[in-house]
């Protein structure tokens, strides 16, 4: 017994039959706790305003961009939800001209697939936002990765020598759906002037459609991520995005250098029938005229010229547009 007569065993029990009650109470809390915190969140974002759906077609080559740091910012700046469709831009305006895909705005690479909407009457108006630059990416798990990663150096095999090894895997898009696959015919003939090789082209892409390298815009850089293809021609916004490396090439074969503009004419490619030549690689962004959500694509189309998005494009390594006027029907 203790001073005041209390059994201290007594006294023991006592104690730890109430820390168990507490112990077996404490999950009981703790639920409620967290159905409490689970309704305030849930009225919380009841009481959020939604955000705007804005949908938008846009070059392949601009996927891991849009998908990222623009579609953080269009939710913030624009209360927007941008909601993408990636895809060649030839094929993209083939579809918005057939009324198969009905989207707010068009971003395309080139003027050429800008046009094609342009004349269709889906759009009056498309302005320059970005530009790019072709460029060789390669593979780290190639066999060919030292050759490719030493290419700029004076005793080395320059970049079109090693493509031309036997038993490299070298990928590209199709010519006739997207201007990739077109512009890296025009770079390879651009290089056998500039190099002095006549067949530099035929040797390295083979026949025009060649169905060993062709594969969709999304799938090339996969590839090369798992090493199934050794090289890929590239605008200079993608390898970096997949954490690949690439290869820059001069500015006289490269088509991101508007000044030199006359001297790219001098590549030409014949598609269906049609003679066609390059141009530099600006991206056009254009509000369709059966925009589903029309003021939201204007704000959206102006927001992309200004200082917000100019900042994303630079981060993304996309050049300014430079001095390149909008496009008219």
């Amino acid at each position: 017994m203790d001073p005041d007569g209390q059994d201290p065993v007594l006294i023991a029990s006592s104690s730890n039959r109430s820390k168990m009650r507490l112990y077996r109470r404490a999950p009981v809390c703790l639920t409620a706790l967290a159905i409490v915190i689970a309704i305030a969140l849930l009225m919380r974002s009841a009481d959020a305003e939604p955000l705007t759906p804005l949908q938008v077609a846009y070059a392949g080559s601009m996927g891991s961009m849009m998908d990222g740091a623009m579609r953080e910012a269009v939710a913030k700046s624009l209360g927007a939800e941008l909601r993408g469709r990636a895809q060649g831009s030839t094929g993209l305006a083939n579809l918005i001209v057939a009324g198969s895909i009905r989207p707010d705005v068009f971003i395309a690479v080139t003027p050429g697939p800008m046009r094609i909407v342009l004349k269709a009457g889906k759009a009056d108006r498309a302005i320059p936002v970005a530009r790019t630059a072709m460029v060789i990416a390669y593979s780290p798990r190639s066999r060919f990765a030292p050759l490719f990663a030493h290419a700029d150096r004076p005793d080395a095999k320059p970049w079109w020598q090693i493509l031309e090894m036997p038993g490299l895997r070298f990928g590209r898009t199709d010519p006739n759906t997207d201007p990739q696959g077109l512009n890296i015919i025009f770079t390879m003939q651009l290089a056998a002037t500039y190099y002095k090789q006549p067949e530099l082209a035929t040797r390295i892409l083979g026949p025009q459609i060649n169905p060993e390298q062709i594969f969709q815009e999304p799938e090339v850089m996969a590839r090369l991520q798992a090493g199934q293809l050794d090289a890929s021609s590239a605008y200079k916004t993608q390898p970096t995005a997949m954490g690949l490396p690439f290869l820059p090439l001069p500015d006289a074969i490269n088509l991101g250098d508007a000044a030199m503009e006359p001297q790219y004419k001098i590549a030409e490619v014949t598609l269906n029938g049609k003679s066609l030549h390059p141009a530099p690689l600006v991206l056009y962004a254009a509000v369709l005229n059966d925009a589903p959500a029309p003021a939201l694509a204007k704000r959206f189309v102006e927001w992309l010229s200004g200082p917000e998005a100019r900042a994303i494009f630079s981060a993304n390594h996309y050049d300014d547009p430079g001095d390149a006027a909008p496009l008219t029907p």
